[in-house]
């Protein structure tokens, strides 16, 4: 009995190459009318003849042939990585998505070039046969932020269309992606979204946005491929696909919803301007979209599981059209000037701080450390993203009778909530101004936040919590990570230790501090930084997850003792400078409230003094607690053996107690976490 659509007295399904052409165009044709309605053929300057109809026309054009392309990009090697995964060398239907993924890379990399000439011609209002020189082309380039972000994009992609056919194994697949996703970023970094006010968290928003469409919507596509195809293994790419549809839908939602907000100077904008019209549509498309992926999971895939593909079918391909229509919705979006962009100036301290400059902070208690917030997207979604994985972890170990100790899913909340106070509170505001804040900052990133979220031991339940897959699956890479050469070497407690000290001198006795206070972007990657190693000096010292041959506990009791008066030597050195750190950055921005510069540094020093203290207090107390409960639970399985007759003479007993006691912390990562019985 047929199940696939073939009853008679139904309507065929559509044919694939009909519904990817009608899919562009229609992404192609939503991307014109946008750009008209939105006026973004409109001639900014009177007087101006401007760039002629092949440039106005046919940059929106190409523009959503870039994006159409890029997208299938991603989606073919996300097949490749996650949805289709297999052993460490590609199977044949992982190859068939490669060549996918190459041929839609060169077309990329044409839209993409043909992008940077025609943005070239729209900028200097000249036409097209004006700017084609390599000499204009190449100066656009080398000197204009957008030249860079297009090249950039056009060099991912040409790197991959190379590439992509010659690609065999499943870790160069992974890099493939990688690379693809981060194509996807340069041109977030330049446009409107760069020159808004709050244009930090404008530009982070909008590359979340990019990366969650760019996911969702490449992934339905080569879904839908496999399934019109008859494919293999169609069922688990479509299982595998659901909860990562979820996640891309809440991200580009709370995403587009950050950089509107930040777009738009006040709500009642998008009723009555016409990027406010524009961004009614996308929601429009976007609650469309989402009410499709309910009725998936309510009545499609059980059909589909069954092995009737028609309903799952039919529904994706309107749900990729729609996809298609709100692609092109964007490109018209990002040609419409926002509501009083035009009109508005920028103080010199919004163009290099992303915000006014705060007011005076005060003497004690500094209240505005706790009043002037500033929203953040990248620490806004991670730690939320952060919260939610764990405890959706959680609820899995028990929905299944397994249990977890409620005080590390305490420990990992209180480390976020105080990452989003570090990150967003008037720490974040003022570390920026201040040096002396800024420390602040850094010791709470570097020395709290760590030692809570090691005690939360997130790699021992995404191990316990995360099923069984293929040599690619989630878990199985998690296990491989653990045991590689890299996390052996990093976690080395001379190398770990060096790592927490040693950045931070690098970071504040060079260059690098003035270069990376300069822009958000740097800004962002010095406090993830600070974080991530103090991550891995607290884990190697209390971390409760896994880890390749850690020393005993008398060992890292000495590599902490050890450790921390390079500290010391550091926060002396910055009190006792004469030399202002940083002093470039400093001069740029107008601080009438700030009397002298290096009583700020002195302050940061001894910020620095005094907060390594209680953190080491701490760390050292918790060292302990594990040293006697791990005792305990050795003396308690030697107990154990001489009850079962296991070691009958109490000495012997005794020894492999001993035995035991050296070489516990000596054995390797497991490479399969035992099962809890349930």
């Amino acid at each position: 009995m047929a199940t696939d659509g073939a009853v008679s007295g139904r309507r065929p399904l559509p044919r694939l190459p009909l519904l990817l052409t009608a899919a562009a165009a229609g992404s192609v044709i939503a991307a014109v009318v946008a750009v008209r309605v939105g006026g973004g053929t409109e001639s900014s300057v009177p007087g101006i003849e401007g760039p002629g109809a092949v440039t106005t026309w046919g940059l929106p054009v190409v523009r959503t042939l870039a994006d159409v392309s890029a997208v299938a990009t991603v989606g073919a090697l996300l097949m490749v990585v996650v949805l289709l995964p297999g052993g460490r060398r590609l199977g044949e239907d992982q190859l068939r998505f490669l060549n996918r993924a190459a041929a839609s890379a060169a077309v990329w990399t044409v839209a993409s070039c043909a992008t940077l000439v025609l943005t070239l011609s729209d900028l200097f209002a000249q036409p097209l046969g004006t700017v084609l020189s390599p000499d204009v082309v190449a100066d656009y380039v080398v000197t204009d932020p957008q030249g860079r972000s297009f090249a950039l994009a056009a060099a991912a992609a040409g790197a991959l269309a190379t590439v992509c056919l010659g690609i065999g194994t499943a870790r160069w697949a992974r890099a493939a992606l990688l690379l693809a996703v981060a194509g996807l970023l340069p041109p977030a970094f330049t446009g409107h979204s760069s020159a808004a006010s709050n244009h930090d968290a404008a530009v982070i928003s909008l590359a979340l946005h990019l990366v969650g469409a760019a996911v969702w919507a490449g992934g339905l596509l080569f879904v839908l491929v496999a399934a019109f195809r008859r494919e293999e293994r169609t069922k688990d790419a479509v299982r595998r696909f659901s909860p990562l549809a979820g996640w891309s839908l809440l991200a580009v939602a709370a995403s587009g919803l950050v950089n509107a907000a930040v777009r738009l100077p006040s709500p009642g904008e998008v009723f009555t301007s016409r990027y406010g019209l524009l961004l009614l549509a996308k929601t429009a498309a976007l609650l469309l979209l989402g009410a499709a992926g309910w009725w998936h999971r309510r009545r499609t895939l059980p059909s589909l599981t069954a092995g009737n593909r028609r309903g799952f079918v039919r529904l994706a391909a309107g749900e990729l059209l729609i996809m298609a229509a709100a692609m092109g919705l964007a490109v018209g979006l990002s040609r419409t000037p926002a509501p009083g962009v035009r009109d508005a100036a920028l103080s010199p301290a919004e163009e290099l701080l992303g915000f006014a400059m705060p007011p005076a902070l005060g003497d004690f208690p500094w209240t505005p450390l706790f009043t002037q917030w500033h929203f953040d997207p990248l620490f806004a979604f991670g730690t939320a993203a952060a919260a939610l994985l764990y405890l959706a972890g959680v609820r899995k170990l028990r929905a299944r009778g397994d249990r977890w100790p409620v005080g590390r899913s305490v420990a990992w909340c209180a480390g976020l909530v105080v990452t989003v106070f570090a990150t967003m509170s008037g720490l974040a505001v003022y570390g920026k101004v201040l040096f002396s804040v800024h420390m602040g900052q850094h010791m709470i990133l570097a020395m709290s936040v760590p030692i809570l979220l090691v005690l939360g031991a997130p790699a021992t339940l995404a191990l316990r919590a995360a099923p069984k897959g293929s040599a690619t699956g989630p878990r199985e890479m998690l296990i491989t990570l653990l045991h590689s050469r890299y996390v052996r070497v990093i976690s080395h407690p001379v190398v770990a230790s060096a790592l927490f000290i040693g950045s931070a001198f690098a970071v504040y006795y060079t260059s690098l501090f003035e270069t990376l206070m300069s822009s958000h972007l740097g800004h962002m990657v010095m406090l993830v930084h600070f974080l991530v190693v103090g991550l891995l000096f607290f884990w190697v010292i209390i971390g409760i997850d896994p880890g390749p041959r850690r020393p005993p506990h008398l060992g890292r009791l000495f590599t902490l003792i050890l450790t921390m008066p390079f500290h010391s030597w550091f926060s002396i050195s910055l009190m006792s400078s004469t030399t202002l750190i940083g002093a470039g950055w400093w001069s740029r921005l107008d601080r009438p409230w700030v009397e002298d510069a290096l009583d700020d540094q002195y302050n940061a020093g001894a910020i620095a003094w005094a907060t390594g203290d209680i953190p080491v207090l701490i760390t050292t107390v918790i060292l302990a607690i594990q040293w006697v409960r791990s005792d305990r639970r050795e003396a308690r399985r030697v107990d154990r053996q001489i009850d079962r007759g296991d070691a009958g003479d109490p000495l012997a007993a005794y020894n492999a107690y001993l035995a035991g006691l050296h070489a516990r912390d000596r054995r390797p990562v497991p490479r399969e976490t035992p099962k809890r019985p349930s």
